[in-house]
């Protein structure tokens, strides 16, 4: 699978916007307008890493919009936005990725139709950019006077992400870093290559003016109810070679659960459960068990990642339930502990996660004792955009 790498350019200073920070750093609801921005590259499962581009003297700020989100360490931009994106692009070479989206931080709205769009385009296409086409009739002015009626019939208002095969884009801004154009489209025109239009949005508006700012609010005032499921399988082994970790808690029992990681059944089923709710794909998109990285790591770090990307995302869980299937070891006694640990993970009340354990009565591989299965179910409320 060819590996896409997102850099999100937040280094500019917002001077249209005005204010005590930068426009991307404002809050927007229950996050900050960088924060949506990462959180969304962060849910896709064909993006590999998110990269920020951001301003020397922004690091506290940056550090408060990406809170305990895991994404790639930043960099600092340069005088103008040009010198921003092709430093972050040099900054992401050892990563050896094939594709880069680039996508300004002040576009909070960028969801997974957009970026799809832009990800089909590079498989054939030298580079793509998201843009809407023109609805508005245009003029041409003459100072205060109409000049002329432009034909609007072939304008499109350009918009990011701006994708691209990423050695070619990293070689056209070295060859344009004494022009300045005025975005990575440009750039890429500028050594002859094409550039197709892939799927914008109205939605994906850049927030330049505090009145951007308050028609987001509006569109962030409308909750929906998303419900996301789960369900996982491990083998069941024999001796205590390692720990049995079920729903962040160690089970005393002679056995233990074979997987890639710790094998714990409960939060793999959950982890996919909320990475459902929030569209995001699942489990193995995201910690896939080919990756060393992952071998034997704690599950808790899983269902944490899906919880920091529907914060970022603006939504917030209403509850939680998770059943566990199995012959032995009892659960009955680890309920209450294994619900506790979860609601810690959730960053939620207890009251808001149930834990069920029941048996197949000694049917299939549960009822002989060959594995252990899980079911769980969370719903959120996330922004109805």
């Amino acid at each position: 699978m060819k590996k896409t790498i997102a850099i999100i350019v937040a280094a500019g200073r917002g001077h249209r916007f005005g204010g005590a920070i930068p426009k991307q750093y404002n809050n927007l609801g229950s996050a900050m307008v960088l924060t949506r921005s990462i959180a969304t590259f962060m849910a896709h499962p064909d993006i590999a890493g998110v990269k920020v581009v951001i301003h020397p003297d922004d690091m506290p700020l940056y550090r408060l919009a990406v809170g305990n989100m895991e994404i790639l360490p930043p960099v600092f931009g340069g005088e103008t936005r040009q010198d921003s994106v092709r430093l972050g692009l040099e900054s992401i070479k050892d990563l050896n990725p094939d594709y880069v989206l680039i996508h300004d931080g002040a576009r909070p709205f960028v969801d997974f139709s957009i970026i799809n769009s832009a990800l089909d385009t590079l498989t054939s296409e030298t580079a793509s950019i998201a843009a809407v086409k023109v609805c508005d009739t245009i003029k041409k002015a003459d100072g205060n006077f109409v000049a002329e009626t432009i034909d609007r019939s072939n304008l499109w208002r350009a918009q990011t992400p701006q994708s691209f095969h990423y050695e070619k884009i990293l070689q056209a801004h070295l060859v344009a870093k004494d022009l300045n154009l005025t975005d990575d489209a440009a750039i890429i025109e500028n050594i002859g290559k094409k550039v197709v239009f892939s799927k914008g949005s109205e939605n994906n508006f850049k927030i330049t003016t505090k009145e951007d700012l308050e028609r987001a609010e509006n569109m962030l005032k409308n909750y929906e109810t998303r419900i996301g499921t789960g369900y996982d399988v491990h083998q069941l082994g024999k001796g205590d070679k390692k720990p049995m970790i079920i729903g962040g808690v160690n089970i005393k029992f002679d056995g233990h659960l074979i997987g890639h990681s710790d094998a714990d059944v409960a939060l793999h089923a959950l982890t996919d459960a909320l990475l459902g709710a929030i569209g995001a794909g699942d489990i193995g998109q995201h910690f896939p068990p080919s990756d060393n990285k992952w071998k034997g790591a704690s599950s808790d770090q899983f269902l944490k990642h899906a919880v920091r990307i529907m914060q970022g995302l603006g939504g917030k869980i209403s509850n939680a339930d998770i059943t566990i299937i199995c012959e032995e070891p009892k659960i009955g006694p680890y309920k209450y502990p294994i619900a506790t640990k979860i609601s810690e993970i959730l960053e939620v009340s207890q009251s808001k996660v149930n834990v069920k354990a029941t048996t197949t009565e000694k049917l299939g591989f549960t009822g002989r004792k060959e594995g252990i299965a899980s079911m769980a179910s969370i719903a959120i409320k996330m922004p109805e955009l």
